[in-house]
C-alpha cells in the first residue's frame, strides 16, 4: 500500500482550517489539498477495518476520501476535533458502498418496481440508492437527540408516563396507537391518558430547554 504523509499538528491543521473558511479563492484551494493530503492516512486506517470484505483496498480508500472531502467542506471547528467528525463522514461513505454493494449481491433488480411516488410514477431500488444521503451532521444530531432523549425518559418519568408514550408513539419495537387504544389496554379512559401524555412531554420539553 502506499504511504501517506504525515497527519498535521494541530496548530497547522487550525490555520489551514483558518485559511479554507477565510482566504480567497486560491488559498481556500490550496487549504483543502493540503487538508485531504494529510489526512489521507486516517482513510487508509479506517479503511483497514473493511478489509474483509470482497473490495480492492484501493477501491475503498477511495470511496473514503469522498467522505474526507465532505467531512472538509462542512465541518465546523466550533464542534471539535476535524479527524473525530471526518471519521465518521468516512466511515459513512464506505458504509454506503457496502451496503449498495449488499443489495446487488442479492440478485435483486435495481430496475423492478418496487411503488410509486406521489405523483404515481414508479420507482425502483435505484431510484431509492442514487437519492442524495442524509447530511452526516444531522444524523450525528438526530443520535444526540434520541440519546438525551432516552436519558429524559429514564429521568424525569414515571414507569405510567413512560409507557404511555411508548405506546402512543412507537418508541422502542412498538407501533404507534391511539390513545383510545391505550385506554382500553391499560384500563383507563382516553382523557386520562390524554393528560398524563401532555404533562409527560411538558416535563420532556422543559430537559431539552
Amino acid at each position: 500500500m502506499k504511504t501517506f504523509k504525515q497527519p498535521l499538528t494541530a496548530k497547522e491543521e487550525a490555520a489551514y482550517l483558518r485559511q479554507l473558511k477565510e482566504g480567497n479563492s486560491g488559498q481556500r484551494r490550496t487549504a483543502k489539498e493540503i487538508l485531504v493530503e494529510r489526512n489521507l492516512r486516517l482513510v487508509a486506517h479506517i479503511a483497514k477495518k473493511y478489509q474483509n470484505v470482497d473490495e480492492d483496498m484501493e477501491d475503498l480508500i477511495s470511496t473514503g476520501t469522498i467522505g474526507l472531502i465532505k467531512a472538509i467542506d462542512s465541518f465546523d471547528a466550533g464542534k471539535g476535533k476535524l479527524s473525530t467528525y471526518a471519521s465518521r463522514c468516512i466511515d459513512n461513505e464506505l458504509l454506503m458502498l457496502l451496503r449498495a454493494k449488499k443489495k446487488t449481491s442479492r440478485e435483486v433488480s435495481l430496475y423492478e418496481p418496487i411503488g410509486t411516488d406521489r405523483e404515481g410514477n414508479e420507482i425502483n431500488l435505484l431510484d431509492i440508492m442514487e437519492q442524495e444521503q442524509p447530511d452526516v451532521i444531522e444524523q450525528m444530531e438526530v443520535e444526540e437527540h434520541l440519546k438525551r432523549l432516552t436519558g429524559l425518559l429514564n429521568e424525569k418519568l414515571d414507569e405510567r408516563e413512560k409507557e404511555i408514550l411508548r405506546l402512543r408513539y412507537g418508541l422502542g419495537d412498538d407501533r404507534e396507537i391511539t390513545q383510545r387504544e391505550i385506554g382500553k389496554n391499560l384500563g383507563i379512559s382516553r382523557s386520562y391518558v390524554s393528560r398524563i401524555e401532555k404533562k409527560a412531554l411538558e416535563k420532556l420539553r422543559e430537559g431539552f430547554e
